[in-house]
């Protein structure tokens, strides 16, 4: 089965929006891979859907959140020993990449599609991974 981590830019535009992202989020609902997270990440999530749920609609939280929590494959947070992408914070989905052993980290960031891969674990755009699940 394959695996993957979601970038948050990912994760909220399929929360709010049509397109790659929500799609993702579909397929993970129907169960066509295991998505990876944690708690820097779930913390991020959180942080970044409180923030703009206001603005572009209410959405239930704590539910998604607690689905995560029970569905994905939760991994303990990890800090490398010094940075390992251009964006520092971009570091927390590396180490959950690697520590889950993911096939894919899904993203929009520049930073992170720079890098291309890390370690065992291709870095590609939502399009990209929809065209792997297929």
């Amino acid at each position: 089965m394959l695996k993957a981590v979601i970038d948050t830019n990912v994760f909220v535009s399929g929360l709010f929006f049509s397109g790659p992202p929500y799609r993702i989020l579909k397929a993970w609902d129907d169960g066509q891979f295991v998505m990876a997270v944690s708690e820097a990440i779930l913390h991020e999530y959180k942080r970044v859907i409180e923030t703009l749920s206001g603005k572009l609609g209410d959405i239930d939280l704590a539910s998604i959140l607690e689905r995560i929590v029970i569905e994905a494959e939760m991994v303990t947070d990890y800090t490398f020993g010094r940075p390992i992408c251009e964006d520092p914070d971009d570091d927390k989905f590396l180490a959950c990449a690697m520590l889950s052993k993911s096939h894919y980290l899904i993203s929009g960031d520049k930073h992170l599609l720079k890098l291309g891969a890390f370690l065992d674990t291709a870095i590609i755009t939502p399009r990209q991974f929809l065209t792997q699940l297929q």
